[in-house]
């Protein structure tokens, strides 16, 4: 897990990379490494996870010196990669850097299939002089790009192109979508102007000065290898061996391995097959509470855990850390992100970091899986999680502002409404600003996050089984449940779902009023915003109507975020 910079054209030179990389050293604190040539230059900041020694730096070259690969991320299946390619190629190190690589010159672009794991990593042919860039199928790992002066620049963060030297400015249309409707932008876009992420899933070449984007991973085409008609148990047991084997490989490291843990059916399902790896009896654990019952998981994590032999670290979050979290987290984030749930996890990869747990195993994509929120049955979703008012304001924003805001539709390649559903919240909502927010707190704490749920057989397979397998009788993520009947309680397997983890709402309009209602009002002068409108919500919000928050952290988070 590591960041990567580069620029390809005139512009290319050692002090803007070296800017770049300092700009993203979290991501990689172990070494920092950097090839500079005649209109290029590749930087890698390293953060060491599989195989420690020197020989596993970057830029990593190819034996003849042909290929010059930057790479963050993990190729999991490394091992049986390099087996393939052992008599093809010339091995020097145990790293999956140099397997990827070998993967690239022995298969070219037709490696993406094979590779098992997260990443975004650029190659550059010094015979060709043509660039490649790629992506994973789920955009686990990130890849921001820019033109500027007939020069391509790339990097893991954003931050890090600015601190290139490219302009920061609003992209005012996604923002505008983010107040009026939620939207986080398509997967190509971000909030800053001229600046675009190579979507999941896809590639990229650089050549003569022309982009040239691919689509490499058709998810819709990949289901449908899946669609064969099994009865439930063979799908159980199917399922349950990828899951396993999911979970194997993601313990593959030279660096102590954890996990987060809530009192959900996805963490609990994640502790009860790691300990049945035989690694996984001593591995720590981390949660987080907030010291209210309404929003805690702890009384179900510690059940959870009460059987078990894996360490339970309980990290508090407290209103009054709240304010300089916030601060803080939004320097490494960039964009908008997920409120004060997202400061309350980057306490456990802090805390991770300094017990020298390196690499962190996580429950995301259950839900989007087997069919687990409640809008997959519910047709009417306004009134979930006891919203009755919309939790967007756009009366609050000026209206040629608003003007720029357009709703979002996204594709609908599957006959059915819910698998429908499910294919949005994984490549257009859900899924892609959970992996962006993760991403960045992980990396802020120079740690790595793993997502065994996420390994892509997992998702395809799961995405072609019948809705009767998902939802049957009321009962949401049904297959999930009957899998893990002989591992977890029922208290457990059937443990609601709790979509509020913390007391963000009392906190914002009691703990910590004064720093935002300062925040607030210092921006609703802004020209995005139609001040008396912003601050009439405002003041509704203390008065009472706190329905929702999220609001409310909208505008806060807009405020730290422009003034750094």
């Amino acid at each position: 897990m590591c960041g990567i910079a580069g620029i390809v054209g005139r512009n290319a030179s050692e002090a803007i990379i070296d800017g770049m990389l300092l700009a993203q050293k979290h991501r990689g604190p172990d070494f920092t490494g950097k090839h500079i040539e005649n209109d290029l230059a590749l930087g890698h900041n390293r953060l060491s996870i599989i195989d420690l020694s020197p020989q596993g730096n970057q830029p990593f070259y190819s034996n003849d010196k042909r290929y010059i690969l930057v790479y963050n991320g993990e190729i999991y299946n490394y091992l049986e990669l390099r087996e393939t390619l052992k008599d093809t190629f010339d091995f020097q190190t145990e790293s999956d850097t140099e397997v990827l690589l070998a993967a690239f010159i022995h298969w070219g672009k037709d490696c993406l299939p094979k590779l098992n794991g997260m990443f975004s990593f650029a190659i550059w042919d010094t015979k060709k002089n043509e660039f490649f860039a790629a992506r994973d199928r789920f955009g686990v790992k990130p890849f921001y790009y820019t033109l500027k002066d007939d020069s391509f620049y790339f990097a893991s963060e954003i931050k890090t192109l600015f601190a290139g030297g490219i302009v920061k400015k609003t992209n005012d249309s996604v923002w505008a979508g983010y107040f009026a409707f939620g939207s986080y932008g398509m997967p190509n876009e971000t909030f800053w102007d001229g600046i675009d992420q190579l979507a999941g899933g896809h590639s990229l070449a650089y050549k003569n000065g022309e982009v040239a984007i691919e689509r490499w991973y058709v998810f819709e085409k990949e289901v449908e290898k899946y669609r064969k008609d099994l009865s439930f148990e063979e799908v159980k047991i199917t399922y349950q061996n990828l899951l396993e084997d999911s979970i194997k490989l993601r313990f593959r490291a030279d660096v102590p391995v954890g996990f987060n843990v809530s009192g959900g059916l996805d963490s609990s399902t994640l502790l009860a097959l790691v300990n049945r790896n035989e690694k996984g009896a001593r591995v720590n654990a981390y949660t987080f509470y907030t010291n209210d019952p309404n929003y805690d998981e702890l009384p179900w994590v510690e059940e959870l855990l009460g059987n078990t032999q894996n360490p339970l670290n309980k990290i508090l979050l407290s209103a009054s850390e709240v304010k300089d979290l916030s601060i803080k987290m939004s320097c490494f984030q960039d964009e908008p992100f997920g409120g004060v749930p997202t400061i309350a996890y980057g306490k456990i990869f802090r805390q991770a970091r300094e017990d020298k747990v390196l690499v962190l195993l996580d429950g995301q994509g259950m839900d989007e899986q087997w069919a687990g929120y409640d809008y997959y049955v519910k047709k009417n979703d306004s009134l979930i999680q006891g919203v009755k008012k919309s939790p967007f304001r756009k009366e609050v924003l000026a209206k040629e502002f608003l003007s720029k805001s357009v709703k979002p539709i996204y594709p609908k390649p599957f006959d059915d409404d819910v698998l429908n559903l499910q294919y949005r919240d994984l490549f257009y909502t859900k899924i892609p600003r959970a992996l962006r927010f993760n991403d960045r707190i992980s990396m802020a704490a120079s740690t790595e996050l793993r997502e065994p749920f996420l390994d892509y057989r997992l998702v395809e397979f799961a995405f072609a089984q019948p809705l009767d397998y998902k939802i049957k009788g009321g009962i949401q993520k049904y297959l999930l449940r009957s899998l893990v009947s002989e591992l977890l309680s029922d208290t457990l397997r059937y443990a609601p779902k709790r979509p509020l983890q913390t007391p963000q709402r009392e906190w914002f309009a009691n703990d910590l009023r004064p720093w935002v209602e300062t925040e607030i009002k210092a921006i609703s002068t802004h020209k995005w915003f139609d001040k008396e409108g912003l601050e009439k919500e405002l003041n509704a919000y203390f008065a009472g109507d706190q329905d929702s928050s999220f609001h409310i952290w909208q505008w806060l988070n807009t405020a730290l975020l422009l003034q750094m």
